[in-house]
């Protein structure tokens, strides 16, 4: 095989005055990125492409595959705009894989039958699981952890297991083994080799691994491999046996021992193989027959290895498709011969290929961030190893670093919050000494961090797209970097140093009054104890602001940073008391909605969507008498549309008669916590989700926060509540809860991050006290917690080592502001009738307190009412035409 084949000679399947045919078989991540590749290149401007793809769904991300159980949804993983394929005319066949390929003919022959001619072909075949040859592996309760559908699988089989066995300690083995704790089974780990992630990281290394995962409640075995799985009557496991004549008892084991090229289409159509399998390829991804390619894990490079990981494929990708914009489409097109390249490209000679790839990675599995790069073994003759290692706190650092004093790689376990600086230097020596790299700040000698200004501009940045700094410096935003250069929307490790390398403004003030952010503001009143807003304005505003009114941005977020630490400060809680009044946005003015036509609308607190048959007839007989419009909100909540201003505390003592209080739909404040019936009525529920969604409710009721929250308990893993799409959302599981945090839904929907798991009653409620509070203390002006956990820096990692971890030290005073607004909790609705002075703002004209506004009309619909909106749009008017006349 030479290492620059021509271009075949032999006539193209296709006519001449037809475009020539891309056949790619895969549709992985690798084969969307080859697609992706060949549009930036126009080539799907001027050629057919056919993509065979073996599963039922278009690309999706393998590398987050483990999200899903975390709440992420097959289209949350899915790597394919909708309009892509359309736009450039590619054709997908999906659940059709191919099964033959006639090089003769220049033909591929899919499972339908159906026959796709190309004039090239590229193999994006990937891999498929190994599972070792043990007896009863094909036991029902066996499975593979490799796709959308296995994870499906494994999902609903789980829902009768108690116990699971994962056979494999490497990357994708911890992965499902995370998986299977979070669904509610006891965890078993089987690995062969003598440590966890043997590739990756050294001994030491691996110890840290394992005692991490072990207090995290999985068993791990190692230097043992299965022996038999061992099944019941029906074929079902029951237990698996290992090389130690050891016995594990087990519902149910999921192989995850490694993955091997799929190159079988190869083989059967004669193309030379490894080996050891693989694809050979040449540097610009050819096989032995010019006219077909192989990229990604089916290929084997010419380094003599084959790549599991999605970086180098996407480096395959990128050269397969370069090698045909110049070699395919230009010759056809007309632009050149054969021998000339149609791009800035120059000839296939001096374009750079694909000679091997950097095999550094860094992933957090189990929660545990573990990372290596470079010669991370310290294989290279004269190195010595610069090692930190603290067993207590699960932590491991090991340098490798040459003669010349040189970073030749290094292993990060518990701690790698250095890779995406360390990874660029390797092969250059550190501005500092390496013991200042791996030692912890307090130590002597210890916490010296490299900035970004400490990397040259052609450093690798983001490892799966092979970009550089200069080329992230060349965008201001993190956005702009994503759409431009695709950094960062990988395995997401180089994000936080992206946003290091971006432009920073350099006034991060609320607004033209306050030079300070609303965290800033938030701690200023804190500590200082300030009860006002002119307080606050006066000592702590910009000096041209000092004494002025203030402005419409700053003041209702300042009324919430008051209000929310009000019992703490010594501030009165009620937000139309005093100086509190005249900060609030238009709802809280009149602790109601305000609707299109003027009118209001009530939401009453339905705690856990929980309501008797004697408050119902309460709401019911409300509506009647005041012929309010009644609608089930998705809160599970009874809205009541149509109030005059004038008519609301006149509803409201209605309502607090009967039990009712203020459900706070009108505020930044805490919403609702849906619940489903849970295990009291519903034959799948595991926990009593009604009972936690009203303590909940109850305990957080009044709260103010930056922006609305919203909340769901689930009892069961079937998620009737919706719980992944709220604020903080809990799901019940046969150990206890898990706690999701960061979802929302609307306009940009976002699943919920998990935060927890196996959480006790009690557990629970601490874990969510601390994360609002936290949320409420650092969180900017009207931010969700969704986008506040993607904005702060170290996002959900950040979060949950200072709520559950505690880094901070902040928890005991996370607690105490949370325990304080427990206690100090009023409802709004009957401070204001119990105080004649506040009732007298509930008017719809001050200078005449008993007229109704007139305009506040409504005609009947449905059997209820509408608002009147012909009588809000006016009359219509005549107009005189210049002829003297009239017209309407």
């Amino acid at each position: 095989m030479t290492s620059t084949p021509s271009f075949p000679d032999a006539a193209p399947a296709t006519s001449p005055d037809t475009a020539p045919t891309i056949a790619l078989i895969g549709h992985g991540m690798v084969g969307q990125r080859f697609l992706e590749e060949l549009a930036d290149r126009g080539v799907t401007e001027r050629a057919r492409v056919v993509v065979l793809c073996e599963e039922s769904r278009p690309a999706y991300d393998r590398v987050q595959l483990t999200s899903y159980f975390s709440g992420r949804s097959a289209d949350d993983l899915s790597l394919t705009d909708p309009d892509f394929l359309a736009r450039h005319g590619i054709e997908l066949l999906l659940g059709d894989p191919a099964t033959a390929v006639d090089r003769a003919a220049r033909t591929v022959t899919a499972r339908s039958g159906r026959t796709v001619r190309y004039d090239a072909l590229v193999l994006a075949t990937g891999s498929y699981p190994f599972v070792p040859p043990v007896p009863g592996k094909d036991s029902a309760g066996c499975f593979v952890y490799r796709t959308l559908d296995d994870l499906l699988a494994i999902e609903e089989y789980a829902k009768n297991a108690r116990t699971g066995v994962v056979v494999g300690g490497g990357l994708l083995g911890l992965e499902a083994a995370g998986a299977l704790k979070g669904l509610g089974l006891r965890t078993h780990i089987v690995e062969f080799a003598p440590r966890l992630m043997a590739l990756q990281v050294d001994e030491g290394g691996g110890r840290a691994l394992r005692r991490t995962v072990e207090e995290m409640g999985l068993t791990v075995h190692t230097g043992v491999g299965g022996k038999e799985i061992v099944a019941d009557a029906a074929g079902a496991v029951t237990a698996m046996g290992l090389s130690d004549d050891s016995r594990i008892e087990t519902d149910l084991v999921v192989f995850s021992a490694g993955v091997r090229p799929r190159d079988q289409l190869a083989r059967d159509c004669g193309l030379p193989v490894g080996e050891r399998g693989g694809i050979v390829i040449d540097e610009q991804c050819r096989t032995e027959d010019p006219a077909v390619y192989a990229i990604g894990e089916c290929a084997l490079a010419v380094d003599g290895r084959v790549y599991g990981l999605v970086a180098p494929g996407y480096d395959m990708a990128r050269v397969a498709a370069a090698e045909l914009a110049d070699r395919l489409t230009a010759p056809i097109a007309g632009e050149s011969s054969a021998g000339e390249s149609s791009t800035e490209e120059s000839s296939a000679g001096e374009r750079p290929g694909f000679t091997g790839a950097d095999l550094s990675t860094k992933l957090k599995l189990l929660g545990v961030d573990v990372a290596s790069f470079g010669d991370a073994h310290g294989a290279a003759d004269g190195c010595l190893d610069v090692v930190y290692s603290d067993a207590r706190s699960g932590v491991y650092k090991k340098l490798v670093i040459g003669a010349d004093g040189a970073l030749l790689g290094g292993v990060l376990v518990g701690d790698a919050d250095a890779y995406g600086a360390l990874r660029p230097l390797t092969g250059t020596v550190p501005p500092v000494a390496p013991e200042q790299l791996v030692l912890p700040a307090g130590l002597e000698g210890g916490g010296a961090a490299l900035g970004p200004d400490a990397l040259p501009g052609d450093a690798v940045i983001c490892s799966c797209h092979n970009v550089t700094k200069d080329a992230i410096q060349a965008c201001t935003t993190l956005p702009e970097v994503k759409q431009c250069t695709k950094a960062g929307t990988g395995c997401g490790s180089c994000v936080k140093l992206i946003g290091q390398l971006l432009p920073q403004s350099e006034d991060q003030g609320l607004c033209g009054c306050f030079g300070h952010t609303r965290a800033e503001l938030y701690e200023i009143v804190r500590v200082r104890r300030i009860t006002s807003y002119g307080e606050l304005l006066d000592a702590y505003g910009r000096e041209e602001a000092r004494g002025g009114e203030g402005c419409e941005i700053c003041k209702p977020a300042v009324g919430s940073v008051i209000a929310s630490l009000a019992p703490s400060v010594g501030a009165d809680g009620y937000v139309l008391g005093g100086e509190q009044a005249a900060l609030q946005d238009t709802n809280d003015h009149f602790l109601a909605n305000l609707q299109r036509n003027g009118s209001y609308s009530i939401v009453p607190r339905i705690p856990g969507g929980e309501i008797t048959p004697e408050k119902l007839i309460v709401i019911g007989e409300v509506a009647r008498d005041f012929g309010l419009y009644t609608k089930i909100t998705g809160g599970q909540r009874i809205d009541l549309f149509g109030a005059r201003v004038d008519q609301l505390p006149a509803i409201w003592a209605h309502l607090v008669d009967a039990g009712f209080e203020s459900g706070h739909a009108y505020g930044k404040a805490l919403r609702t916590v849906k619940s489903c019936v849970g295990e009291t009525w519903c034959r799948y529920g595991v926990q009593d989700s009604v009972r936690m969604a009203i303590d909940l409710e109850l305990r957080y009721r009044g709260l103010r926060a930056p922006h609305k929250l919203k909340s769901a308990v689930s009892g069961c893993a079937r998620e009737c509540a919706e719980a992944r799409g709220k604020d903080f959302g809990v799901i019940a599981t046969a150990g206890g809860w898990n706690l999701y945090v960061g979802g929302n839904g609307g306009a940009t929907p976002r699943h919920a991050d998990l935060l927890a798991q196996d959480l006790s009653d009690a557990e629970l409620i601490l874990l969510i006290d601390r994360f609002l509070m936290f949320y409420i203390r650092t969180a900017d002006r009207l931010e969700r917690t969704s986008a506040w956990l993607e904005r702060i820096e170290g996002g959900l990692d950040h979060v949950r080592d200072v709520v559950v971890h505690d880094s901070l030290g902040l928890c005991d005073e996370l607690e105490a502001l949370m325990a304080a607004h427990v206690s100090h909790y009023r409802d709004e609705w009957a401070e204001t009738l119990g105080d004649p002075e506040r009732l007298s703002r509930f008017v719809s004209f001050v200078n005449a307190p008993g007229a109704p506004d007139p305009s506040v009309r409504f005609v009947p619909e449905r059997d209820q009412v509408k608002p009147d909106l012909t009588l809000l749009a006016g009359p219509t008017l005549p107009v005189r035409t210049l002829e003297g006349t009239s017209a309407r």
